[in-house]
């Protein structure tokens, strides 16, 4: 046996093909059945699609980069849930494409952001987050409350998304450039935040 196992070791193709056979099957075995386990595949109660307004602002969160600072998912630790809330679920992102759990917290969680501000706070943290919060090292992000909305752009957005089997109408389709209509990236965003975790809190 132990020659065999040196064998292994000294044939560095075979240990390769070894170890990703492993790996592979170990992988497979944790993935695939999370693609048949209800609770990770369908939405929780009340839980619907984003708004065109708030599928924009989710837009502007991911272009801006939002994620390398704010993760959005709370770990089921008592340190955690009594700081941020209730425990992220599986159910509340069956919309996210891509989710944005993320590890890197150089600002606070945001899965339970919505609802804990005003909007007119949103727009004051945006504008110079030291307004509000002075050690805060975050940068300002004030062009874009005068940046308007590009109504048209979101239309292809659902669309796509639809394709990909979110619950979007016709009817949603068509309203969305009205639904977008003279607001800015800011309103946007903000709409975006303000409806992050209220599934979760509405049901607590």
């Amino acid at each position: 046996m132990k020659f065999k196992h040196e064998w292994i070791e000294k044939n560095p193709w075979l240990l390769i093909i070894l170890v990703v056979l492993v790996v592979s099957v170990g992988g497979l075995a944790e993935i695939v059945p999370l693609f048949f386990q209800k609770s990770t595949t369908e939405p929780i109660a009340g839980l619907k699609p984003y708004s065109a307004l708030r599928l924009a602002g989710r837009d502007i969160y991911v272009r801006e980069g939002c994620y390398n600072c704010h993760s959005q998912m709370i770990r089921p630790f008592r340190a955690e849930t009594e700081r941020y809330g209730h425990y992220s679920v599986a159910g509340e992102f069956v919309y996210d494409r891509p989710f944005q759990w993320g590890s890197k917290r150089t600002g606070p969680d945001l899965a339970r952001v919505g609802g804990r501000y005003s909007d007119e706070w949103h727009r004051n943290h945006l504008n110079n987050p030291r307004d509000l919060v002075p050690e805060s090292n975050m940068p300002g992000y004030p062009w874009l409350a005068t940046t308007k909305l590009n109504p048209e752009q979101i239309v292809p957005h659902l669309r796509a998304l639809k394709r990909l089997g979110d619950p979007y109408t016709d009817e949603d389709l068509a309203n969305a450039p009205k639904e977008l209509a003279g607001k800015t990236e800011q309103d946007a965003l903000i709409a975006y935040l303000q409806g992050m975790g209220t599934q979760i809190k509405a049901r607590n």
